[in-house]
């Protein structure tokens, strides 16, 4: 599905193996504990979703979801940083849902470090709402986790 995001025409897409290097390369900049290119081989042959936005053949984020008996955890949600604050990972997780829902997801939930507001923001804007924190959850550094859930539509 192309969208045009800031004046660029991007490509939502589903992950293929072939994305899968700039995927674990994105991670690599944004977390301190990025999923490897075996983590998302491994994933993409469970039961899961993962998308990709692309740009002129270029990755410039991902996110994925496992899915089981309805229900939908998303894993991760990594925009380049040279891409963020565009709306490119709201409409990521658009297109994510749109999967979801295809394949008769109907709740869905995410961990989100509490201290990240920009993140925390983005999930309400889509309709996510605050039902628990998991203490300790993260590592490096360790933090709390606030529990984010969604009834999809």
């Amino acid at each position: 599905m192309d969208k045009w995001v800031d004046g660029r025409q991007l490509q939502f897409r589903s992950m293929e193996a072939k994305d899968i290097p700039a995927a674990a390369a994105i991670e690599r900049k944004l977390f301190s504990r990025p999923w490897s290119e075996q983590a998302f081989s491994e994933s993409m042959g469970q039961d899961a979703i993962f998308v990709v936005t692309e740009h002129k053949g270029s990755i410039l984020g991902h996110c994925g979801m496992y899915c089981s008996l309805g229900e939908g955890e998303v894993m991760n949600v990594a925009v380049a940083p040279e891409w963020q604050n565009l709306g490119i990972g709201r409409q990521m997780l658009g297109y994510l849902m749109g999967e979801a829902r295809q394949r008769g997801v109907s709740h869905v939930i995410l961990e989100v470090r509490v201290s990240n507001a920009n993140a925390i923001h983005l999930y309400e804007t889509l309709g996510f709402r605050n039902c628990g924190i998991r203490k300790g959850l993260y590592e490096m550094p360790r933090e709390d986790g606030m529990v984010m859930s969604l009834d999809v539509k």
